[in-house]
């Protein structure tokens, strides 16, 4: 398989100077895509960490064989330093666990049920339309903390059928242990000496601090559990009328599982708040980062923007108040062809792992048990016998007479197979919903071109720096 012959010598002191630089992760991802160029003709290549194999896929046809195979399903051991967050829900599963909840949860993002979220993400998109109105006239902000704050807001309403209130300030402890979480997890991953459970939580001040947040989110979650359970119990026992059985499988995500855990004993509050962690981390995060990278692209190309205006003038005219409904989310088609061009550039998930159980053909080669297999969509997404011109904002790309013929997994920024993501319906229509908000009040500028936004290798595809835009009010 191709790779890299030569052993570089490293000192150990080389070593600890690279895992504790500021800008490591950035690094990171740097290294693993300027890796995958040595080898754009194979699209295929390995890397050995210690006696560990690396093989890096980039290829839609071989990305295909991996993500489609039901023996591949299994993410890899380095998701395990998740388990104390998120538990085994949905992104951290396997076996025949994953495939229960998957089955289960599925009915939950039925698009009936993401219909009746339009209008959280009509109420959440104003409160930052009204926060944004404060910046006009300022030199720039940095926009990523305000969307982050407003998709939280909306993913605790329609996941747990609370109010977090953290675009105006509420729930500041529970806002800042998300993001520390995030943050020391991938700070963990990098640092083999951290590894080991109870030396990282008992003798690292990371550890301890990782312990304090996740004891708080936990300690939220299972608060919210409880009190929707009591709101059940108090309405008497839990059944289910003729016509609630036929509406079961339109529920949300929520009152799902506790319908779940009164039919099931074996079904615990514990699962409950691991698969609602899990949705509260990844439908937020990703969703954050995919508005602010468009409205960072959206802001570097005005003639993509007086389009997208254009578009939304066509369906709420000079109204820009109006709530949006489902069914103006469908007309946005070039709105749409802009989001997909972004989340091609700048994918919510650098990458995925996979574990390989047993070896696996692919092509010419055969990838031995136990390669880590990773699965580097950002530079899948760079193919140019897929993309011609690659590196080029093309929201065309994505219109139906230009996207036909396509390789299926030459696009993948909600992953495929049987393992995508679950919440990719969600994740468009409030990313879509939020962007029309702010596209109808403001005119964006982003003040950086594209060499000078560094983006770091973590659990989403965040900026290094600020992404700095400017806004002006619309006449």
């Amino acid at each position: 398989m191709p790779s890299y012959k030569m052993i570089p010598v490293v000192t150990y002191s080389q070593l600890l100077k690279a895992l504790y630089t500021k800008n490591f992760q950035v690094y990171l991802l740097q290294f693993m895509c300027g890796y995958c160029k040595l080898f754009d003709r194979e699209r295929i290549a390995m890397l050995w960490l210690s006696f560990r194999p690396i093989v890096f896929f980039y290829k839609p046809e071989k990305v295909e064989i991996l993500l489609n195979n039901s023996n591949t399903i299994d993410k890899s051991n380095e998701y395990g330093f998740l388990h104390p967050w998120l538990g085994t829900g949905l992104l951290t599963s396997t076996g025949q666990r994953w495939k229960t909840h998957r089955k289960l949860l599925t009915p939950t993002f039925h698009f009936r049920i993401l219909e009746d979220f339009v209008s959280v993400f009509n109420e959440q998109s104003a409160v930052l339309v009204n926060k944004m109105e404060g910046f006009v006239g300022k030199s720039w902000i940095d926009i990523v903390p305000h969307i982050t704050a407003c998709t939280l807001d909306v993913i605790c309403e329609t996941a747990m059928g609370v109010r977090l209130n953290a675009q105006s300030g509420g729930s500041e402890e529970y806002v800042n242990a998300i993001k520390e979480i995030s943050e020391i997890f991938m700070y963990r991953v990098t640092k083999p000496w951290l590894w080991v459970d109870k030396i990282f939580f008992n003798c690292f001040p990371s550890g301890w601090r990782y312990r304090r947040d996740l004891n708080l989110v936990h300690g939220f979650t299972r608060k919210v559990i409880k009190e929707k359970k009591k709101s059940f119990l108090r309405k008497g026992s839990f059944s289910l009328s003729d016509e609630e059985k036929a509406k079961k499988n339109k529920k949300a995500f929520l009152e799902r599982l506790l319908e779940l855990h009164f039919v099931d004993d074996s079904f615990t509050e514990e699962d409950i708040r691991q698969e609602v962690d899990t949705f509260m981390f990844e439908g937020h995060d990703t969703t954050a980062m995919a508005i602010s990278w468009a409205l960072y692209n959206i802001g570097l190309h005005p003639e993509v923007q007086e389009k997208i205006f254009q578009e939304l003038e066509s369906i709420f005219g000079d109204d820009r108040d109006r709530p949006i409904s489902a069914d103006d989310l469908k007309e946005m088609k070039y709105l749409e062809c802009v989001l997909k061009e972004s989340l091609r550039l700048y994918p919510s998930v650098a990458f995925i792992a996979r574990e390989i159980k047993e070896n696996l053909p692919v092509g010419n080669y055969t990838i031995p048990t136990g390669s880590l297999c990773l699965i580097l969509i950002l530079a899948l997404h760079q193919d140019s016998e897929q993309f011609p011109n690659p590196e080029k904002f093309d929201p065309d790309r994505f219109l139906p007479e230009n996207a036909g013929g396509r390789h299926p997994y030459s696009y993948i920024p909600f992953s495929a197979g049987p393992r995508n993501c679950i919440g990719q319906k969600f994740a468009l229509m409030e990313d879509k919903t939020i962007l029309a908000h702010v596209l109808r009040k403001f005119k964006i500028t982003s003040l950086d071109s594209t060499d000078k936004v560094h983006y770091q290798a973590g659990l989403t595809l965040k900026n290094d720096e600020p992404i700095r835009v400017s806004f002006q009010l619309r006449n």
